[in-house]
């Protein structure tokens, strides 16, 4: 977790089932930065950890009311304000 003015933010990949966050930051480039914008994943949207995978892969997550499966190195791409 970094503290940017008071406010954690952590990787998507971080969060714990049933934790919030805000999007901040999208840290991936090209192509796949673009399939996240695509889907809805832009700075100012919340997000909801819904479940892990018992080996950590992939990650169920809650946005704009659908459900979403990353990848865990995909969700590291993505900070969010931990609320």
């Amino acid at each position: 977790m970094e503290a940017i003015d008071s406010v954690y933010t952590s990787a998507l990949s971080d969060l714990l089932p049933g934790s919030k966050g805000k999007v901040v930051r999208i840290g991936a480039k090209g192509n796949v930065r673009r399939r996240f914008l695509d889907m809805g994943m832009v700075p100012g949207v919340e997000v909801v950890v819904k479940g892990v995978a018992p080996l950590g892969d992939p990650i169920d997550v809650l946005i704009r009311g659908y459900h979403l499966s990353l990848r865990k190195k995909e969700a590291a791409d993505i900070f969010v304000e931990v609320m």
